[in-house]
């Protein structure tokens, strides 16, 4: 018998331009959601197989990644199948009651296809079993506690990527100047050397990196470690839902879909790449061997047609077959602007 039968569709096979051309035609709204959970999960090729058949019926888009240690997800539901999904969420023991964020700023485009994948970790931390233990993390802060705990002058530490806080961050945060979470984790624990008794926030997207830098660093001697319950996500909600709050977050929430960002305040507190202009849209460079994530402003949108640098306007120019053969056998891995890493190609265009 063959070991793939019945699973044929299990995989989205059609191209971006053929899954956004769907989406154009969509005529109903859309809810964009995360959500995480720590949890032992097992046969992760059969679950992933479940989710997949279900949710695709259901119209769901997104990323979702299993591991044995459990779920990180970032989803796309179409709102009249919204119940029906958390029904099926629910039907899952291992998931039952798993608390959803909602997207802060939802254009109903945050992703184009459905893809469901087994990975080691869910978060990759480069870390070994015995380098936390993922029951023993920080208290859980309401955006009112977290608050009142700056106020009161406890060190602030951001756990996303520098390409993340340079658009947004809390005030006065540690913002390490790293491209990975397994990057930062050492480097944070070294950054708060002599500390170990002090009062210490944690927070990113959606809380499930604090979960194991707070594991981890307590597991390292830290004593007074706390973490932004639900992240800059949940943060933005309880902001939206008391208007008394004041929001000590500036600028923009980069999220890892086709949105890459949701304003929480109207502060911009970046620049263009390329011009130095005010400026905190991410773009990936037109030229696709190149995918560069960056931040461009609308002027150098047009002068630069969507790419990097000059060079990467004459490589987007070449025909299909002839970009094919620059990539030919070398793996395009994602990459970053970095001050430190990448330099511009930025001589006049004709």
């Amino acid at each position: 018998m063959d070991p793939n039968a019945g699973k044929k569709n299990m995989f989205n096979k059609l191209s971006k331009e053929q899954c956004l051309a769907l989406l154009e035609k969509e005529t109903f709204n859309r809810i964009t959601v995360s959500f995480y959970r720590y949890i032992i999960l097992e046969d992760l090729p059969n679950l992933r197989d479940h989710l997949y058949e279900n949710w695709k019926k259901l119209g769901v888009l997104g990323r979702i990644y299993l591991a044995e240690e459990g779920i990180n997800a970032q989803l796309s539901v179409p709102e009249n199948n919204w119940k029906d999904f958390v029904k099926n969420v629910n039907s899952y023991s291992f998931f039952k009651d798993i608390p959803f964020k909602f997207a802060v700023e939802d254009d109903e485009n945050s992703f184009f296809k459905l893809t469901i994948k087994i990975r080691n970790q869910i978060v990759a931390d480069g870390l070994s079993i015995n380098d936390y233990d993922v029951t023993n993390v920080g208290n859980h802060l309401s955006a009112k506690q977290w608050n009142d705990a700056i106020d009161n002058g406890a060190t602030v530490v951001d756990m996303r990527n520098h390409y993340e806080s340079e658009i947004g961050r809390f005030q006065g945060a540690v913002c390490p100047d790293v491209e990975t979470f397994k990057e930062e984790l050492p480097l944070v624990k070294d950054l708060l050397k002599g500390k170990e008794t002090e009062p210490i926030l944690l927070y990113c997207t959606g809380g499930i990196r604090c979960e194991k830098t707070s594991a981890y660093l307590k597991h390292h001697g830290f004593e007074d470690i706390s973490q932004l319950h639900g992240g800059i996500i949940d943060y933005a909600r309880q902001l939206h839902e008391n208007k008394d709050l004041e929001n000590k977050f500036v600028g923009k929430n980069f999220v890892f879909d086709e949105r890459r960002g949701e304003r929480i305040s109207d502060d911009v507190i970046s620049n263009c790449h390329q011009c130095g202009k005010s400026c905190d849209t991410h773009v990936n460079c037109k030229n696709e061997n190149c995918n560069l994530l960056f931040l461009q402003c609308s002027s150098c949108k047009e002068k630069y047609e969507n790419c990097c640098s000059v060079d990467c306007i004459e490589i987007s120019k070449l025909p299909e077959v002839e970009r094919q053969k620059l990539r030919k056998g070398i793996e395009n891995k994602k990459m970053y602007y970095s001050h430190k890493k990448v330099k511009l190609n930025l001589k006049e265009t004709e």
